[in-house]
């Protein structure tokens, strides 16, 4: 067995045995199979394959881009007017629900739902019977009272003195006689021509009279408090008279009719709501970041879903002196002008507070942005090449958005063809992009 082996062995060519020339045999084999296939890429061939030639494409090498036609657009600056966005509910800027201040029967309701009014028209009307007789009543009361004091409540309307009252001058009549009787006896008394228990007595009487002018003197004032109340009554009575006609206390419209003729209503009893219609108030809230830029004053422009298209124009009129911890807002109301009386209290408005304005903002047509999963990029020409650039954008003002980041202020953009671009695509410019209108391939690239 061994023998058969080695015989083998000894059988192979001497060029296989050999190492380094077995090497040079397989690269010359490979160097032949690549030449008979054509390829001329390989090391070392010398001629092209069947398909080289003057005119043919190198297979290897990469494709060529082509040129883009473009239009472009350059940076410009404008001025922006800067806004804070607000929306909220428009209400009344005055309401009230007028009450009756008396009871009794309704006999007539003189206005209706939505009709305007002004401030102290007539509005209910009650009946008035029992009201006249307690003013009847109370006028008597006073008359009775007035003739105690001598005077008749038309041509004398004040009493008199307390000394010019006759029972006031019985009583001083009384104790200055007391008074002089007192002295008669003293005199008497000294003389011994008068009993003691005389003088006692003219000393009793003295007492008695005054104390008797004091009670006159009270009498009487007690009769002037029952005067000055009698003549109140007068004038409650003759107020709640007056009061059976129910008038307005504001100028508006009336937004509730809340009784009907022949009902009885007590006091305090609503009978209709009225609501300001101008001016009306925008209550609204702004984030607390713009504390230090909301002031009243501010102009405002906002807008209805009533009214599609058209704006309405007002101010701010009062601001909050804190911030809602729960929301991070403070709220404001803008003052609207309603003498049109197109807006309602109850609108949801939405519109912009206009704060201050920005000279030389960089801005660019909105046609020129490609937005593509929320990313805005634009195509910056340099050199026959484009490079996307991403910006961030800001406000808008008509077609020119505000470019807050990402540009300098001196670039070229491209303007048309935006889908066919990408950072080193070679451009061709044919002109400049108008100045409005956006172009119909930006506008698809954006739709996606």
């Amino acid at each position: 067995m061994e023998k058969t082996r080695i015989m083998k062995k000894t059988s192979l060519p001497k060029a296989i045995q050999h190492p380094t020339w077995f090497s040079i045999g397989i690269l010359l084999l490979a160097a032949a199979l690549t030449a008979a296939c054509g390829g001329s890429g390989a090391p070392g061939a010398s001629a092209p394959g069947p398909e080289a030639g003057p005119g043919k494409k190198n297979p290897g090498a990469p494709p060529a881009m082509a040129e883009v036609s473009v239009q472009t657009v350059r940076v410009r600056k404008i001025s922006l007017r800067r806004d804070v966005e607000v929306s909220g509910s428009l209400v009344a800027s005055d309401q009230a629900r007028v009450s009756s201040e008396v009871a009794g029967v309704v006999r007539q309701v003189l206005v209706d739902l939505g009709q305007e009014v002004a401030a102290g028209q007539v509005v209910v009307r009650l009946d008035t019977r029992e009201l006249e007789l307690a003013l009847e009543r109370a006028r008597s009361q006073l008359r009775q009272t007035e003739a105690q004091f001598g005077i008749d409540g038309v041509k004398v309307t004040e009493p008199p003195d307390n000394e010019q009252i006759s029972s006031v001058r019985l009583a001083m009549a009384n104790r200055d006689d007391a008074l002089a009787q007192l002295r008669r006896a003293r005199r008497l008394r000294e003389q011994n021509l008068l009993p003691q228990a005389d003088l006692d007595a003219a000393e009793t009487r003295v007492k008695v009279t005054e104390a008797g002018y004091r009670t006159a003197l009270e009498s009487v004032q007690s009769l002037r408090a029952t005067l000055q109340e009698r003549r109140h009554a007068v004038e409650l009575a003759q107020k709640k008279l007056n009061d059976s006609q129910i008038r307005t206390s504001i100028s508006g419209q009336i937004s509730e009719r809340l009784v009907n003729q022949g009902e009885f209503i007590r006091e305090n009893t609503p009978v209709v709501s009225i609501v300001k219609m101008n001016p009306l108030k925008l209550e609204t809230a702004v984030q607390e970041r713009y504390a230090g830029i909301i002031r009243t004053g501010l102009p405002v422009e906002f807008s209805v879903e009533s009214s599609p298209g058209k704006t309405y124009s007002a101010r701010v009129a009062h601001i909050s002196p804190s911030v809602d911890p729960a929301t991070r807002t403070f709220a404001i109301e803008v003052l609207v002008d309603n003498g049109h009386r197109q807006l309602k209290p109850g609108f949801f408005a939405k519109g912009l507070i206009y704060t201050h304005q920005d000279e030389n903002v960089p801005a660019i047509p909105e046609y020129a942005i490609s937005t593509l999963a929320g990313i805005s990029n634009v195509y910056v020409i340099e050199e026959g090449t484009v490079r996307q650039q991403p910006v961030t954008l800001g406000s808008r003002s008509g077609e020119l958005v505000e470019v807050v980041e990402g540009l300098a202020g001196d670039e070229v953009l491209a303007a048309s063809n935006l889908t066919m671009l990408a950072t080193g695509v070679p451009v061709k410019i044919v002109g400049t992009a108008p100045a409005a209108s956006p172009l119909t391939e930006n506008r698809q690239e954006e739709g996606r």
